[in-house]
């Protein structure tokens, strides 16, 4: 006789073993309509199970439904295994390998003899739409391994069959089928397809079999799916929006920077792109230069031997660029930490230098794989505004405080308020004594309760040499960018024997704080680009106000405008060129301009310019004075 507690407090017993689905129609009708699985247990040791579950013991349940983030996910989930369904519908020779949740949908990976086309994807997601409301029921089955390895054989899907044969020896698998279609998966699933109703195929791509570069290329079929029409259409109108505001095309349209066969990976800035850089940038150096950071610069390649006793040889050996000299093996840093320490080491250092701040616009180099690099988000060269603080133990807690308050004021000053802080905690897998792990933990806690913010936990994710807070900021979209770190390094100063000279006279170790606010700088505008839809404020814009004369009559006028402006530091553009005004100030507008400044008869004789302000709002005219006044203010405000 089980005994259900349900998630309310309330309890049901029942004279003989139930079935989750069950449980749910004892409760009421319509939860049993709305049922996708069921949650058994509570806290870690909770898991998900299908409504066909059979309940033996006395337990604690709670019903999912599709309002559940849990429903949500199974219901992609689900959503893939239609997907392989319809593709083997229409395309039979198709072989099936893996499809995956991931975040706001699901995608699936086919071997097939020819490229799927838009047209395909048309017709597959008709069909699946055509099995979804044929509300075939979705049945589990357990098989030995090798049973379902030869079952899968013989329908020729050999690379289902190559997952399973890698599974240990004498386990069994789990099977789920709907309909004509089987597929190897541990479940859970919704109880039929007539739960899927809200999904649609996104785009194909190519990915190689088992993430590995080395082997054959696959079609990746991505798909999103979503519990109600409404959750579906906001989803599609935000693929829109974030399609207009891609940095990568916004970077061909306002020529700031491109991306060439020739150096895969690298970015070819043009002069209005490295103008938004120099904006980033130095207002950058200023943050260093107001809050202690010294400026340094370490050189490009280092020595094979500095990068083994760091250990990131070992770690990040496949992603470094390598390259002998003289019978030498170097490589090009992929990051800058280990020259901060060699930086730090020259001459003694006592602990009345500490805290000691170190600040880098350090070029670094990693060898992404192709298919992973994404414009200017994901590349091989980047620039970090990389900055590591050498600290005692006491210092730490200050020194993340301050830095978490700083972080936060530059991050408004771009635009960004909302951030989201994690704290990452020690791993299994870890150096140091438990005494100063808990010491470096208490200390990144404090510092955050101390600025007065919530954050969450990261059981386990610290690197291996210490705790971190990771900084996520949100975009005008909602979107997530991880960008700010600070860790707490105990490791590479030990490992380069890095010490000062403690007040008793004692040689000692310093703490080593890896920070960065930014990031990449190539991601950080990448996501400037994209948050401003590319219409950065006046204080970025590489150009900030436009001069446009109407006839060759007020050339001379619109030059000493244009000249004025430049002397108050301004960046101006200068159009005197033989065309209509509506066709200049069109060409102008859609390079996103903040101001244009339009001088005829009328604004000549009164020493005065219409003003144009981005949006094709019409300010009338002004002094020049005035205006200027106005865009000053503006960037003065970072508005």
């Amino acid at each position: 006789m089980p005994a259900i507690q349900l998630p309310d407090g309330s309890r049901r017993d029942f004279p003989a073993p139930v079935t989750v689905a069950e449980v749910a129609a004892s409760i009421g009708a319509g939860l049993a309509k709305a049922a996708l699985a069921g949650r058994i247990g509570r806290g870690e040791a909770a898991r998900l199970v299908d409504t066909s579950y059979t309940i033996a013991e006395d337990i604690e349940l709670a019903i999912v439904t599709e309002k559940d983030a849990d429903g949500l996910e199974l219901i992609r989930h689900s959503t893939a295994h239609l997907l392989a369904y319809a593709v083997k519908e229409l395309f039979p020779e198709a072989q099936v390998t893996i499809g995956p949740v991931i975040e706001d949908g699901f995608y699936y990976d086919f071997a097939y003899k020819r490229p799927f086309t838009p047209e395909d994807l048309v017709a597959i997601e008709q069909r699946m739409g055509e099995l979804a409301r044929k509300d075939e029921k979705v049945e589990r089955r357990v098989l030995p391994r090798d049973e379902a390895v030869a079952h899968f054989k013989a329908q020729g899907e050999h690379y289902k069959a190559e997952i399973i044969a890698s599974i240990p020896e004498g386990q069994d698998v789990s099977l789920y089928r709907e309909g004509g279609f089987e597929d190897l998966c541990r479940g859970p699933h919704v109880p039929s397809t007539g739960k899927l109703k809200h999904f649609k195929l996104m785009k194909v791509a190519g990915a190689y079999w088992r993430g590995d570069h080395r082997n054959e290329m696959l079609q990746r079929v991505y798909g999103t799916a979503w519990a109600s029409k409404d959750d579906l259409q906001a989803y599609l109108r935000r693929i829109e929006e974030a399609e207009k505001r891609d940095h990568r095309k916004l970077g061909r349209e306002l020529d700031f920077f491109h991306l060439d066969e020739h150096a895969p990976g690298l970015v070819f800035w043009h002069p209005k792109g490295w103008t938004l850089w120099q904006q980033v940038e130095q207002t950058m150096r200023r943050v260093y230069q107001d809050n202690g950071y010294l400026e340094v610069k370490g050189p490009q390649i280092l020595d094979k031997g500095l990068w083994e006793k760091t250990g990131h040889w070992d770690k990040y050996r496949d992603n470094m660029f390598t390259t002998e000299s003289e019978k030498r093996d170097y490589a090009l840093k992929p990051m800058n930490c280990p020259g901060h320490v060699l930086i730090y080491k020259q001459g003694l250092k006592s602990y009345r230098d500490l805290p000691l701040r170190f600040g880098e616009f350090g070029q670094c180099h990693r060898n992404e794989p192709t298919g992973g690099l994404h414009g200017i988000m994901r590349v091989r060269g980047f620039t970090q505004d990389d900055g590591h603080i050498f600290c005692t133990e006491d210092q730490i807690l200050d020194e993340c405080g301050a830095f978490t308050e700083l972080l936060k004021r530059v991050y408004a000053d771009f635009g960004f308020t909302d951030i989201l802080y994690k704290v990452a905690t020690r791993p299994a897998a870890r150096i140091g004594s438990d005494a100063a792990w808990d010491k470096a933990e208490a200390a990144l806690f404090a510092s955050l309760d101390r600025s007065g913010v919530a954050y969450e936990i990261a059981p386990g994710d610290g690197a291996f040499y210490g705790p971190k807070i990771e900084y996520t900021l949100k975009d005008a979209l909602g979107r997530p960018w991880q960008c700010g770190t600070i860790q707490v390094d105990f490791a590479l100063p030990e490992r380069l024997d890095a010490e000062y000279v403690a007040e008793d006279g004692s040689r000692q170790r310093p703490v080593m704080l890896h920070r960065a606010i930014l990031g990449s700088l190539e991601r950080f505008i990448g996501i400037l680009i994209e948050q401003h839809a590319g219409a950065l404020p006046a204080w970025l814009a590489p150009v900030q106000v436009a001069v446009l004369n109407i006839t060759d009559a007020q050339a001379d006028y619109a030059r000493e405008v244009a000249k004025t402006l430049q002397k108050q530091g301004l960046r101006v553009a200068l159009d005197l060129r033989n065309e209509k005004i509506t066709y200049k100030i069109r060409e102008y507008s859609m390079q996103k301009l903040p101001y244009i400044l339009v001088v005829g008869d009328k604004e000549m004789a009164a020493g005065a310019v219409a003003v144009r302000a981005r949006g094709n709002q019409d300010l009338g005219a002004m002094a020049l004075e005035a205006f200027s006044q106005k865009i000053t203010g503006d960037i003065a405000r970072k508005a």
